[in-house]
């Protein structure tokens, strides 16, 4: 049976990191991906996914985040290709909702440079966004995205120069810990190491029964139009932005990559189930969703459709992550960056979810991400 220090079960945008950062320490690694490197099946494409510091989901994030821009710029020394494009950052929603209030708190508790913009100054500035008047608006100069399926391809390329082992189209079966070691079995071969970090996406309550409804898959579309006024939506003068509207909770990105306004809906059609069941194939009824979104605040995006692209959400009751070891068997990881809001946070998880592995512990604080927190609930 091949040994190893440490398996990643899992080498999307999380496992990919996890892998760079265990292999870059000298430490004997595998990822075992089910799919192909790079595949369309989970949470991680659709070409970009947002980054922001002005975080309203909870102020204890702004550290990670802080972490993941300094380690995203050190991954795109280390491979050659800029993977972050800075734009701006829009939070907006009627005064006094969670988003704006949250997007606040954040930027006041972190010290984080911020404008308090009415909707009509948003507008005028920047004129792809048609915000009704009674919109507030957080903006936040350091958002921007993050070249999700460039990252991964980036940190896994790394890592196998640093020595890691990837075995993509192979699927674990079985975790199997045993006498402070844990086997791997898989559809292929029986692996062994001292630690295991799952990091399976939408798959991971397979492999980890007590998150069996805590970390439930939600099929998303996302959507690119090609805009009437293709020069108000490029980045150099379209913010990303995450917005509670009347019509739903909307996040958007400029034209980039692909040649269209990109939109995505937060809980899209409230589809859930098992990642194997939930349809990759988008519909009329996902389309009109989005452009219900374009119409209501960005009038200019309602061109033709470009490309429609499904992908999963793995939420959890309170949709923040879960990133702790598994109560009673220490040798295991589990890895569940999730809720719609995770791939950011790839560099930095990476990194932290190898100081679990090597070091049993990390200096960043991960007390909101306990997975005992569910126990009763």
């Amino acid at each position: 049976m091949k040994s190893f220090d440490t398996i990643v079960i899992g080498v999307g945008g999380m496992g990919s990191a996890t892998l760079w950062h265990l292999a870059r320490q000298g430490q004997k690694v595998l990822g075992i991906e089910r799919f192909d490197l790079g595949h369309g099946m989970g949470s991680s494409h659709g070409v970009n996914r947002i980054i922001r510091l002005a975080y309203f989901e909870h102020p204890n994030y702004v550290p990670l985040l802080r972490r993941a821009y300094e380690l995203w710029r050190e991954t795109e020394r280390l491979w050659g290709e800029q993977l972050l494009f800075v734009t701006g950052g829009i939070d907006a929603s009627l005064e006094g909702s969670r988003i704006v209030q949250g997007a606040l708190a954040a930027c006041r508790e972190h010290d984080l440079p911020h404008e308090v913009l009415t909707a009509r100054e948003t507008n005028r500035r920047f004129p792809g966004y048609q915000l009704a008047d009674d919109y507030a608006v957080v903006y936040q100069p350091d958002a921007g995205f993050v070249a999700s399926e460039r990252a991964i391809l980036a940190h896994t390329s790394l890592a196998i120069g640093a020595g890691a082992q990837v075995h993509a189209r192979e699927q674990v079966i079985a975790i199997e810990p045993a006498n402070g070691r844990v086997v791997v079995v898989t559809d292929r071969d029986r692996y062994e190491a001292g630690r295991v970090v799952v990091s399976a996406g939408s798959w991971i309550s397979d492999l980890v029964p007590a998150l069996k409804t805590k970390a439930v898959p939600e099929r998303q579309v996302l959507g690119w139009f090609l805009p009437q006024k293709p020069e108000h939506f490029r980045p150099d003068v379209f913010p990303v932005s995450n917005i509670e509207s009347t019509v739903g909770h909307f996040y958007q990105f400029p034209t980039w990559g692909i040649p269209g306004f990109k939109i995505g809906l937060y809980h899209h059609l409230h589809e859930t189930g098992h990642a194997d069941t939930l349809s990759r194939e988008p519909t009329e009824a996902d389309e009109e969703v989005l452009r219900r979104g374009i119409r209501h605040m960005f009038p200019d995006a309602d061109g033709p459709t470009l490309r429609l692209a499904a992908c999963l959400f793995t939420n959890t009751p309170d949709e923040h992550f879960v990133i702790d070891t598994l109560p009673g068997v220490p040798e295991v990881i589990v890895a569940s960056p999730c809720s719609g809001h995770g791939f950011k946070f790839a560099s930095v998880i990476g990194e932290v979810l190898a100081d679990l592995a090597i070091k049993g512990s990390s200096r960043l604080d991960l007390s909101l991400f306990g997975i005992e927190r569910f126990e009763g609930a």
